[in-house]
């Protein structure tokens, strides 16, 4: 068990750990896919944005916005749709009703008032302010990929967050859901990580691509974090 009091400064994944983006991504895609005749099952939609999603941003760099533009195309050309420009900005259009997850915003009010409360995520910065509305949290730094210039789990994105916050790296927790995007590359520059496993009690990696890492804790959600920080600090004042 990490003893959290080492820790001044959290940095978290955004989508798939504070924003259920499984469910928003869900509930684009597939009106758009039944309007084609086109049925598939919630993890053949997953693994094939997760896909798309991934090879596109391994390429030069492009907007987050275009990186969903690009996944609906993507989804046209494998399953032999027109994307008309209506079509394209499905993703898009629907950003702003990814919503939280139900435990995500009283977590965040727990673990704030011990830790700085830090985002590092593959967004474009007005994407994520439609985001921050949801979280109802004030955090000190937001880093994303549009300012960085790359996606993660590029080492780059992580380096630019140690740059921003300032802090030793012995000082840093990273929370995420993404073994691919988050854990391992944190891991990799010698950070503490938490893997918040929102699929714990599902089939499949979903909407990331499978990767192997070893995080240093595993937990179901982000309550189950901040239930973990609270009891640290009980026994440590006893």
């Amino acid at each position: 068990m990490l003893d959290f009091s080492q820790f001044s400064a959290l940095t978290f994944d955004c989508y798939g750990t504070l924003i259920d983006w499984e469910s928003g991504i869900q509930s684009a895609l597939r009106p758009l896919l039944t309007a084609q005749g086109i049925s598939l099952s919630d993890n053949q939609i997953l693994e094939a944005y997760g896909a798309l999603e991934a090879e596109l941003e391994q390429g030069d760099f492009r907007s987050y916005r275009s990186i969903l533009q690009g996944v609906v195309e993507g989804f046209g050309k494998r399953y032999s749709f027109e994307v008309t420009s209506e079509i394209r900005d499905t993703l898009v259009t629907t950003f702003d009703n990814w919503i939280p997850f139900p435990d995500t915003v009283e977590a965040l009010e727990r673990l704030g008032k011990r830790f700085s409360l830090n985002v590092l995520s593959n967004v474009d910065n007005d994407l994520f302010a439609l985001s921050a509305k949801h979280l109802k949290v004030s955090f000190t730094h937001v880093i994303t990929a549009q300012q960085v210039g790359s996606y993660k789990p590029n080492p780059r994105n992580f380096e630019v967050d140690l740059e921003t916050l300032r802090l030793p790296k012995e000082r840093i927790l990273h929370v995420a859901q993404s073994l691919y995007h988050d854990i391992a590359p944190a891991r990799q520059l010698g950070l503490a990580t938490v893997w918040v496993n929102r699929r714990h009690d599902r089939e499949g990696a979903g909407a990331t691509p499978v990767a192997s890492a070893v995080p240093d804790i595993v937990v179901p959600d982000l309550k189950s974090l901040a239930d973990l920080v609270d009891q640290q600090e009980i026994k440590q004042r006893e």
